[in-house]
C-alpha cells in the first residue's frame, strides 16, 4: 500500500468533523482534492473507510480500526517533528522566566537586556511572581527557570546560587526613622507607606508579614513600580519597604535614606530554579550561566567584591 503522510491526516481531519468539506478546510485544501486522495487512500487500503450519507461521513468498522493505527502515526510524527527541532540551529526558543521583584528590578532585567542582544534566537517571556507561587510552576513546567527567595524544599527543583540583596526601609530625608541605624518592621507601622502595585510580588510579601505580627498597614499610594514608588518617598509621601539594589542610586544621591531592617526574613538569598529530573535543554543552561555571571561582574564592578552566594 502506498499513500502519504498528508493522506492520513486528510482522513483524520475528515474522520472528527464527520463532513468531508470541514475536513479538507481545517487542511487548507479544496473539497475536490480532498475529494480525489481520500479515494485514492481508500484504493491503496482496498476498503472503504467511510459511509457517505446526506448527514456527513462516519467511519466503516474498517475506517474505526485504520482511525487508531493513524492517531499513533501522526502522533509519533509531531513528537519526532518536535524533538528534532530542538537541533535546528535558525529556530527560535521560548524560555519563560518567572521572578519575584526583589530579584526582577535589581538584578535581572538589565542582565536579560544584554543576553537577549547577544542571542536573537531565544525569546523570553519574563514575569514577576511571588517567591511561593514560583516553584510550583517550576515544577509543573510551566516556565524553564524561576529566580527567588532561598528556598527550604528543594526535593524537586535543581538550585543555583545567584546574589544576596537585603530589604530595607527607605524613607525621606529628616524623617523620624532616617537617623537609626536598624528598626523592626512592626515598629514603622506608625507612618504612612508608599507601595508597588497591589498584584506585586513586594507588596504580597509586605502586606502579609504586617498581618503575621500583628500590625497595621497603612499604604497611602500604590505606585506603578519602584521608580515611582521611590519618587513620591523622595517628595516626603511616605516611606517603602524595597530592596537595597533597587534604591542604591537613590540612596546614593542623597534623595532618601534607608534604614536597615532588624529581621532575619529581611535578608534575600536569591536562587535560580529549574525542575529536578529533567535535562535541562542547553539554551536554558546557558541562560542560567549568563545570569549567574553577568550579575556577579556586575556587583563586583559597582561596589567592590562580588556579593554573590558562595
Amino acid at each position: 500500500m502506498r499513500y502519504e503522510l498528508t493522506d492520513l491526516r486528510l482522513f483524520f481531519a475528515i474522520a472528527e468533523a464527520q463532513n468531508l468539506s470541514a475536513g479538507a478546510s481545517s487542511l487548507y485544501m479544496s473539497a475536490s482534492s480532498a475529494s480525489y486522495r481520500l479515494k485514492n487512500l481508500e484504493k491503496a487500503m482496498g476498503t472503504s473507510l467511510f459511509h457517505r450519507t446526506p448527514q456527513g461521513m462516519t467511519l466503516t468498522q474498517a475506517g474505526e480500526s485504520a482511525l487508531g493505527y493513524v492517531e499513533q502515526v501522526l502522533s509519533t510524527t509531531e513528537g519526532m517533528d518536535s524533538d528534532i527541532s530542538r537541533y535546528a540551529s535558525d529556530q527560535s526558543r521560548n524560555v519563560r522566566l518567572l521572578a519575584n521583584s526583589s530579584s526582577l528590578n535589581g538584578f535581572v532585567v538589565p542582565s536579560i537586556g544584554k543576553y537577549l542582544a547577544a542571542n536573537s534566537s531565544i525569546n523570553i517571556h519574563l514575569e514577576e511572581m511571588a517567591s511561593q507561587k514560583i516553584i510550583p510552576s517550576v515544577v509543573t513546567g510551566d516556565a524553564e527557570v524561576g529566580i527567588l527567595a532561598s528556598v527550604s524544599d528543594v526535593s524537586n527543583v535543581n538550585v543555583l546560587p545567584y546574589v544576596t540583596d537585603e530589604l530595607v526601609i527607605v524613607t525621606p530625608l529628616g524623617h523620624p526613622l532616617s537617623g537609626q541605624d536598624s528598626v523592626q518592621l512592626i515598629d514603622t507601622m506608625e507612618y504612612d507607606f508608599v507601595s508597588v502595585e497591589r498584584s506585586s510580588s513586594n507588596f504580597l510579601f509586605l502586606s502579609s508579614t504586617v498581618r503575621q505580627a500583628g500590625g497595621r498597614l497603612n499604604v497611602r499610594i500604590h505606585a506603578m513600580g519602584f521608580s515611582s514608588a521611590l519618587g513620591l518617598v523622595a517628595e516626603g509621601v511616605g516611606i517603602a519597604m524595597v530592596p537595597r539594589t533597587v534604591a542604591a542610586k537613590q540612596i546614593a544621591k542623597g534623595s532618601v535614606s534607608a534604614v536597615k531592617l532588624d529581621e532575619a526574613w529581611a535578608r534575600r538569598d536569591l536562587v535560580i530554579v529549574t525542575a529536578a529530573g529533567a535535562t535541562i535543554p542547553d539554551h536554558v543552561q546557558r541562560l542560567t550561566d549568563f545570569l549567574v555571571t553577568d550579575v556577579a561582574d556586575r556587583t563586583e564592578s559597582e561596589s567592590g567584591p562580588s556579593e554573590t552566594v558562595a
